[in-house]
């Protein structure tokens, strides 16, 4: 039966119209109702009568009687309804059976690694799927196989508390403290209690945790701080070894395990980088966590990532009483496992897997840096307990550092997307541990000062967790030294290069600087800075790799023409994007301050500034003396503005904004002499009604000061839930704490009295 609804479903699909429908729907009724009569003698005359047509017009479907108007005529309406509902059963039927062929081969292949279909078979599926429900858009479903990649690059991560911390691992750094932990376990559960460990390769990935409803993905979350991460849902999407839903479970489950890129991937990944002129990963794990926290779910769907689980829980709790229960459930679910996990009954026997995997970890496609080991039990985990940072059940053994010796060449800088110029060591190659080294961080100019390192020195080099290679120490000084003195002009726009006075880091402060321009153009565009809603990463690159934006004034000269030649750039896209162009004009002076991006100027900075000068030009010309009359506006901050207007590109751009129109001109919202004039307040943690900004405006509209940290000359402390070290400070220096609704008083009281 189920055969001949499939071959009914396929023909249905391929109708011309609804007369053929109907036809189609005659036959199969017809077969049913003979399959019916064969199923058994006792069936009513009403399940066993077959369909029959009369004039080309359906009169009995599937047994039931035909509708009669009144007089006797049939009901045609009701009966096309009829045809029509069994069309569109049976379309959902074959999209179903579609979605379900290629859930099925996304496991074989981004999973087991053992696909049984070729790439363009598998896309001929997906194709045949993507026109059945652009043709049905009712029956899209957010699990379907096409909707993995979907939706507008976003404008920032919302921050989501984790069910359970995702707590660190302590580190034993060889055998001995492996042996060390395996006592101290033993000596925290009974006398002679057997204890098992299970042993997993430490995969150099970025932690994340995946939830699920009802058997649906429904939410991935970062680890962020172990407490707090970020949402990251619609990018964890495009990663096709998450199953968008669980294989035979309708439960809430969440997988927590780590995102990975592997070797090949990696490569592939920075020379794709290099060719475009952006900056180059420094290793794996920094290309999974840049490509996972890209704006853009596009581009984390090119990036070819891959999701490695080892814990499975309901409600922040596991799920199975041993940890390889929960291994073996994560595979039957859909997920992908280490396939080199094992579980051990004795030290001897985990200690040689941990120097078997040390001696072939350039073997697997992916970077290791040591192994997780676990004890098996939930029941001895939970009585081994945790400490403050990690679990007293689990420990990383971490894989020593290699290091070759070689000669370092020259010292060169980088100029990186913020503008900061870092210096690193061009090496003669030194194969590290199956990788061939041809250039290492030197960090910063006091880092080379504390090594007394110069050009022509034989030097050490350190491969350490497989991140970027880094000089450990010279070995011995060359004989033609080459001492490095960090360039004066940048070496990629020619502008000036500074190092403000108690940092550690030179920067060009030149925004157009090429190096540093799609970073200079995403600030810019930011929600909270000039509100370009729909100017995401990807965007940005196609701007400034085409040369249709050379600096943010560009911005406001694109054309429609200009846009709807870009990648996955429409007309009425293009249209909307400038339209948010234009909207951007009428930003007030606090904004556009924020938005130059010069070195310490945040939001509230550029708000002080505008309040104090309420003229860009008289920001531009002022002294630092009297840029420190702005509140919060001290030495250092008002050495980088002056430096920032003293680069004439810079300069050069201001004068470009004022062509575009932009106003330089401003008028300070603040009430003076308000009821909460001469009050200072500083808000910590997340109020339960007012966002951050809200309450900013609350106070300062009523003549009240907001200030970033706790001093004796606070007045309140605004706090919320998980307020920070600010609570602390506060009740440490006497200062009055108050909630939101204390808040709200204060500004209602403030409102009368105005009144």
């Amino acid at each position: 039966m189920d055969q001949a609804l499939d071959h009914l479903v396929n023909r249905a699909i391929a109708a011309q119209n609804q007369h053929q429908v109907g036809s189609l729907a005659d036959g199969f009724l017809g077969e049913r109702s003979g399959f019916a009569r064969h199923r058994g003698r006792h069936k009513t005359r009403s399940e066993a009568a077959p369909c029959k047509r009369r004039n080309g017009t359906l009169e009995n479907a599937g047994g039931v009687a035909p509708q009669r108007a009144s007089g006797g005529v049939i009901d045609q309406d009701r009966l096309a309804k009829q045809r029509t509902s069994l069309y569109v059963t049976s379309v959902a039927h074959k999209i179903e059976v579609l979605r379900e062929r290629l859930r099925h081969h996304e496991y074989l292949y981004h999973v087991l690694d053992a696909p049984e279909i070729t790439d363009a078979e598998f896309d001929a599926l997906i194709r045949e799927l993507k026109a059945l429900e652009a043709a049905h858009p009712e029956l899209v479903t957010p699990d379907s196989p096409t909707q993995r990649v979907g939706g507008k690059p976003r404008e920032g991560f919302v921050k989501v508390p984790h069910s359970s911390p995702m707590l660190s691992l302590d580190n034993a750094l060889g055998e001995e403290e492996l042996r060390a932990f395996d006592q101290r376990v033993h000596g925290l559960l009974k006398p002679d209690e057997a204890c098992a460990y299970v042993a997993e390769l430490k995969m150099d990935g970025v932690s994340m945790a995946v939830h699920y409803r009802e058997g649906k993905l429904a939410q991935a979350v970062t680890r962020g701080d172990g407490s707090i991460g970020e949402d990251v849902t619609e990018n964890a999407r495009t990663i096709r070894s998450i199953p968008l839903q669980l294989k035979g479970s309708h439960a809430n489950r969440e997988a927590r395990g780590e995102v990975v890129l592997n070797r090949k991937a990696f490569e592939k990944l920075n020379a794709e980088q290099e060719a475009h002129g952006a900056r180059l990963f420094a290793n794996p794990r920094n290309a999974a966590a840049g490509s996972l926290r890209v704006l853009d779910p596009a581009i984390t769907a090119s990036r070819q990532l891959e999701y490695f689980t080892y814990f499975l829980l309901d409600g922040g709790a596991p799920v199975h009483k041993t940890q390889w229960e929960a291994l073996e459930a994560l595979k039957n679910l859909g997920f992908k496992v280490n396939p080199n996990s094992r579980r051990f009954e004795s030290i001897d026997t985990l200690a040689a897997f941990c120097k078997e995997w040390e001696e072939k970890r350039d073997s697997l496609p992916f970077e290791i840096d040591g192994v997780v080991v676990k004890v098996d039990s939930v029941e001895q985990q939970n009585r081994l307990g945790w400490t403050a940072k990690a679990p007293r059940w689990a420990i990383a053994y971490k894989f020593p550092a290699r290091q070759e010796e070689t000669l370092l060449e020259s010292i060169e800088v980088n100029v990186g997307r913020t503008g900061a110029v870092t210096p690193w060591a061009r090496l003669k190659p030194v194969n590290i541990g199956g990788v061939t080294v041809s250039r290492a961080t030197l960090h910063n100019e006091d880092e080379i000062d504390r090594l007394g390192v110069q050009g022509g020195d034989r030097v050490l080099v350190e491969r350490a967790g497989d991140v970027i290679p880094k000089v450990v120490r010279v070995v011995r000084q060359g004989e033609h030294r080459m001492p490095f003195r960090m360039p004066r002009h940048c070496p990629v726009c020619g502008g000036e290069i500074v190092r403000p006075e108690g940092e550690a880091i030179s920067r060009c402060i030149n925004t157009n600087c090429p190096a540093r321009l799609k970073e200079s153009v995403l600030h810019f565009a930011a929600r909270g800075v000039m509100d370009i809603d729909g100017m995401g990463e990807s965007l940005v690159s196609q701007l400034v790799d085409s040369g249709l934006v050379k600096n943010v004034a560009d911005l406001y000269r694109l054309k429609l023409e200009d846009l709807v030649e870009l990648e996955r750039l429409g007309k009425k896209s293009a249209e909307k994007l400038l339209a948010n162009i234009e909207v951007s004009r009428k930003q007030p002076l606090p904004r556009i301050l924020n938005g130059l991006g010069i070195p310490f100027v945040g939001e509230r900075t550029a708000q002080f500034l505008a309040d104090a000068f309420a003229d860009l030009d008289k920001i531009a010309n002022a002294d630092e003396e009297e840029l420190q009359r702005a509140e919060e506006v001290g030495p250092k901050v008002s050495q980088s503005i002056q430096r920032f207007f003293h680069e004439k590109r810079n300069r050069d751009l201001i004068e470009r904004l004022r062509e575009e129109g932009l106003p330089f001109k401003y008028q300070a919202k603040r009430k003076a002499g308000g009821p909460l004039a001469g009050m200072t307040f500083v808000l910590t943690g997340t109020l339960p009604q007012m966002t951050r900004e809200e309450a900013e405006n609350l106070i300062e509209g009523a003549g009240g000061k907001v200030a970033g940290s706790v001093s004796r000359k606070t007045s309140y402390v605004v706090a919320g839930t998980d307020p920070g070290s600010k609570l602390d400070k506060a009740q440490a220096l006497g200062v009055k704490v108050i909630d939101e609704g204390a808040l709200r008083r204060l500004a209602a009281t403030a409102d009368e009295r105005s009144g």
